[in-house]
């Protein structure tokens, strides 16, 4: 049998802005590909994103 190539997607929104955070979380948010509040982006669902968007989770959404 074939694999399946389908990977899971995940939707990440910023939903706080940056201001007054340390560099590593801005650093976090801009790795997932965020530019501003209410920015969306569809991610593949990896432990290294699962990481950041944990480490994040006070300033983005997450939905599966």
């Amino acid at each position: 049998m074939a694999k399946s190539n389908k990977t899971i997607k995940l939707k990440v929104t910023q939903v706080k802005g940056l201001i007054g955070t340390i560099q590593a979380h801005r650093a976090c948010v801009r790795g997932l590909g965020l530019k501003r509040i209410g920015h969306t982006v569809e991610v593949e669902d990896t432990p290294s994103v699962r990481g950041m968007i944990n480490t994040v989770n006070y300033l983005v959404k997450c939905e599966g």
